[in-house]
């Protein structure tokens, strides 16, 4: 593995750095064709749709990387080699899915090496929705912050980065494939349900309290 870049305890090499910049992107367009409500509608928004590609690569691109991130930095304080792989036909997926009025967006995954027990593959597993939670509550005083200074993008960068953040952390921890919840729920029981209830309920509220409009 070819280093491009050191952060502290933490190497990148030049693929995964291309890999996290090209889910990063291919995410943001996705959800920009997404929020706009499918492909005939992003045209609708004319000059606009730089400003809502600008809201998605801040929110969902951002809560994707910072999610795949989470399990990485995790999996190295564990003694782990660990490297972010984007899935090129999953994010080609997601910008058809995208055109089409929905979205499937599954960007790739940390790979890592090495032995591990239930407990640490766990503590790597949940890093990712915890990180999630995390990022809904930083969006929430920018929500808040909007609404108060009667700015509109503002009150639509919190509003999508908190319900895309809330959403991500419970469908992750849906006990299912692939998904971190299967993992997290082999290593503790009560640990997934409390998050996975927590992120559902806050998902629910927060669908249900925010009035979004984008176009």
């Amino acid at each position: 593995m070819s280093t491009a870049y050191r952060i502290g305890d933490y190497e990148f090499s030049s693929r995964e750095v291309r890999d996290l910049l090209v889910a990063w992107a291919a995410l943001g367009l996705a959800f920009t064709i997404f929020f706009a409500g499918g492909g005939p509608n992003v045209l609708a928004l004319g000059p606009g749709i730089v400003v809502l590609l600008g809201v998605s690569l801040l929110t969902a691109g951002v809560a994707f990387l910072l999610h795949e991130l989470a399990h990485k930095v995790v999996a190295v304080n564990y003694g782990q080699v660990a490297e972010f792989r984007a899935d090129y036909n999953m994010l080609f997926l997601a910008v058809m899915s995208a055109l089409l009025g929905f979205i499937f967006a599954a960007p790739g995954a940390v790979h890592h090496r090495g032995y591990l027990n239930a407990k640490e593959h766990g503590h790597i597993a949940i890093a990712g929705p915890v990180m999630n939670l995390v990022l809904a509550a930083v969006f929430l005083p920018v929500y808040l912050g909007g609404v108060g200074l009667n700015l509109g993008l503002l009150v639509l960068l919190g509003q999508l980065g908190i319900i895309v953040n809330l959403f991500l952390a419970a469908f992750n921890l849906v006990p299912f494939g692939p998904l971190d919840g299967k993992t997290v729920i082999a290593w503790s029981k009560p640990v997934w349900g409390g998050t996975f209830l927590l992120s559902a309920a806050l998902t629910y509220i927060a669908w249900t309290t925010l009035d979004i409009s984008i176009i």
